[in-house]
């Protein structure tokens, strides 16, 4: 009961994001913390919106180390920043970085096309991809994993102009769907990768 608590806590607060400047972010960088929760919350599963109008779920990704971020498009550090460590930890994968799939989950399903997210998730070459849905679709599997974001009002006389908040952990489920880590951040690609290796799939 005890680490189900502290999963909840760490969720909703020491993981709970609200964009600050660049510098700000740098100078209050922490080392990145990996938390062991297998067994703490639900196995992987959705049905979301892909690139060209198609329907993914988890039996998609099946058979690989699934790496899920919650994020948004317009997010002007923390997710392009995050993007960018994951496509070093692919890389320094090597010959099983195919063993691995990146998904970036956007929170904000009014402006993250299901083309606009592709776009913006390929310019990180990680192979990632971008998922997106209905505000209830988005709100379930958000409430699945207690993962928490807040979409301020939209600006007067331009609804295209508002602010997200949103959780800025990094999940880890083994290739068999079961969560194992959850990392607060991407600031240690090296961290993110001893614990990755500790799961892949068996090349036999």
């Amino acid at each position: 009961m005890l680490k189900k608590t502290l999963v909840s806590s760490l969720l909703v607060t020491s993981l709970f994001y609200v964009a600050p400047s660049i510098a700000q972010e740098q100078e209050t960088a922490k080392p990145s913390v990996i938390y062991n929760i297998s067994g703490n919350l639900p196995n992987l599963k959705f049905s979301l919106t892909a690139s060209e109008g198609r329907t993914l779920t988890e039996q998609d990704v099946k058979g690989k180390v699934v790496v899920l971020f919650f994020g948004y498009a317009s997010c002007p550090d923390i997710c392009p920043t995050t993007m960018a460590q994951l496509s070093m930890v692919k890389n320094m994968l090597e010959n099983d970085a195919d063993k691995v799939q990146i998904i970036f989950l956007s929170v904000d399903p009014h402006r993250d096309t299901p083309e606009v997210l592709q776009a913006y998730v390929d310019a990180f070459d990680n192979g990632a991809i971008g998922l997106t849905g209905t505000e209830k679709e988005i709100a379930d599997i958000a409430r699945r994993y207690r993962v928490a974001y807040q979409i301020e009002k939209p600006k007067a006389n331009d609804p295209n102009n508002y602010e997200v908040m949103h959780a800025k952990g990094i999940y880890i489920f083994d290739a068999k769907g079961k969560v194992q880590f959850l990392a607060s951040d991407s600031q240690e690609p090296e961290a993110l990768l001893a614990k990755i290796q500790t799961i892949l799939p068996s090349s036999t």
